[in-house]
């Protein structure tokens, strides 16, 4: 038998105040060139200085904010309720 497989995603947007602020902590904590940091994150500088800046034209995925936490060895304090 042949089937077909539906797919649902649920898009949760939430607010975390001063996430730029604590992005820009941990990047200028680290001895890496920001350069390698995004290099490392697969972000563009362009893309770093915005979510550093809070001046996003659409919402950070949180596969993005998981990146930089892993990159830079911090937890950002992202969580969504279940």
């Amino acid at each position: 038998m042949t089937v077909v497989q539906v797919k649902r995603v649920v898009e949760v947007v939430q607010d975390f105040p001063d996430i730029g602020k604590r992005i820009k902590q941990a990047r200028e904590r680290d001895e890496r060139s920001l350069s390698q940091i995004c290099r490392e994150a697969g972000i563009s500088r362009a893309y770093w200085y915005q979510l550093e800046a809070e001046n996003m034209r659409a919402p950070a995925t949180e596969g993005i904010i998981r990146k930089i936490e892993a990159v830079l060895n911090v937890d950002l304090g992202v969580k969504f309720q279940e």
